[in-house]
C-alpha cells in the first residue's frame, strides 16, 4: 500500500494518515514531522548538501513558507531508504508542487516503489480557516493561514488535475467528521490493501 495524501493544511490529511498508517501497519511520512525532526537533530544542512540551503529552509519553516524542493526530495530519498517503508507508506504533505511530483516519480521509479493512488481531501476554504484557528497554534493567525492557503492554491492545486489526468486521484469530502473520512477512504482504498 503506497498512497499520497493531498490537501491543504487543516484538511484532515495528517489525522487520517496517522490513523490509517497505524491500522495498516505502514509508516506515515509527514513532511512537517520529517522537517521538524531533521531541524531538531541538526540534520537539515546535511540533507540539503550545503549549509545555506539548510539555514534557508529553517527560516522558511519558521515563516510558514514552503521549503526548497531540493531539501524535500532529499528528505524523501532518505525516508524511502528506511526498511519500514519497503511494504508501504502514506505520504502526507509531499509532493507540494509539480516539480516535486516529477522528482517523486523519478525517485520511486529508481527505488521500485510506485504509488497506487492519490487521495485528495477537498474542504471549503472558510472551513479550513475555522479549523486552523480553532487549533490555537502560535503561528496560526488568520492572515498567515490565508497566506499559506494562497501558496497552496498557487503551487499545490495544479497537482489535482495532474493526478486526475493520470486517473489515480480519489477525491474525499474533507469536511466530514474524522470517522466518516476514515470510512470513505477505507471503502475506496481497501481493495488495494494487498501488499
Amino acid at each position: 500500500m503506497r498512497l499520497v495524501f493531498l490537501g491543504p493544511s487543516g484538511s484532515g490529511k495528517s489525522t487520517q494518515a496517522a490513523s490509517l498508517a497505524a491500522r495498516w501497519r505502514i509508516p506515515s511520512l509527514s513532511t512537517g514531522d520529517l522537517l521538524r525532526d531533521a531541524m531538531a537533530k541538526g540534520r537539515l544542512e546535511t540533507i540539503a548538501a550545503h549549509s545555506d540551503l539548510g539555514k534557508q529552509a529553517q527560516a522558511q519553516m519558521e515563516a510558514g513558507e514552503l521549503v526548497p524542493d531540493q531539501l524535500m526530495v532529499g528528505l524523501m530519498r532518505e525516508s524511502f531508504g528506511a526498511p519500514a517503508t519497503q511494504h508501504g507508506w502514506i505520504l502526507d504533505g509531499f509532493p507540494r508542487n509539480l516539480a516535486q511530483s516529477q522528482a517523486l516519480d523519478t525517485l520511486l521509479q529508481i527505488m521500485g516503489q510506485p504509488y497506487g493512488q492519490v487521495v485528495y481531501f477537498d474542504v471549503p476554504e472558510n472551513k479550513l480557516v475555522d479549523r486552523m484557528l480553532k487549533r490555537g497554534r502560535q503561528n496560526d493567525s488568520e492572515d498567515l493561514i490565508r497566506q499559506r492557503l494562497q501558496v497552496y492554491n498557487e503551487q499545490t492545486v495544479p497537482l489535482i488535475d495532474f493526478y486526475r489526468r493520470r486517473q489515480c486521484l480519489v477525491e474525499i469530502d474533507g469536511s466530514l467528521s474524522p470517522q466518516e473520512i476514515t470510512d470513505a477512504i477505507s471503502s475506496v482504498i481497501k481493495p488495494l490493501a494487498i501488499v
